[in-house]
């Protein structure tokens, strides 16, 4: 007799936890509804930081990070740069599988991970001495005035186009830059882990 009392009491409980709750909760709920829902994901409401004002905003932020970001003009430069940089990276992948190579040993290995180790100290302080000036070149940029993005090369190909076209690069970019991202994501996981080809 006690189990079943008890059973029925976790039974009741449990069902209790479903039920709507009453006053302020309530209507706070009712306001989630009743918001703007996010085009990415249209079962989550839009933060309220991604108003669609940027290119390629599509509301996507599933773990809340523009709600601790202060500045997304910030967050934007960050994921522009990641971006080109994993465009730039996956053609690199292909490239040492597929494509032709200096001369010499170092020079020889198809695996791009081992590409790395191959080519010694001196060309990985080269690339690094690339990026470390493009970063102290547009450091100011990163929190002042200006467009996310702009570090002075190729942006005056969009000088006197309108706006519309404007738009559409700008989104075309983030969209490429995110989807680099995944992809050599993938391509260094089927590297490291399969140690095949990428394209075979």
């Amino acid at each position: 007799m006690v189990l079943k009392t008890a059973c029925l009491a976790a039974m009741v409980a449990s069902a209790a936890a479903f039920s709507p709750a009453a006053g302020p909760a309530q209507r706070a709920g009712t306001v989630a509804v009743n918001a703007e829902m996010s085009k990415s994901i249209p079962f989550l409401p839009r933060p309220e930081k991604l108003d669609g004002s940027m290119a390629g905003d599509m509301g996507f932020d599933p773990m809340g990070l523009s709600e601790i970001q202060t500045d997304l003009k910030y967050a934007r430069w960050a994921e522009l740069k990641h971006g080109r940089a994993a465009m730039l990276a996956i053609v690199g992948m292909v490239w040492q599988e597929y494509g032709p190579h200096l001369p010499g040993d170092k020079f020889a290995t198809r695996d791009p991970i081992e590409a790395i180790s191959s080519v010694g100290l001196v060309g990985n302080l080269q690339i690094l001495f690339a990026i470390g000036v493009i970063e102290l070149a547009n450091f100011n940029k990163y929190y002042g005035e200006g467009e996310p993005g702009d570090i002075g090369f190729g942006s005056d190909r969009l000088d006197g186009k309108d706006a519309s076209f404007i738009e559409k690069t700008k989104t075309q970019e983030i969209v490429h830059c995110r989807l680099a991202m995944i992809a050599i994501l993938g391509a260094v996981v089927q590297t490291l882990l399969f140690h095949k080809p990428l394209l075979g």
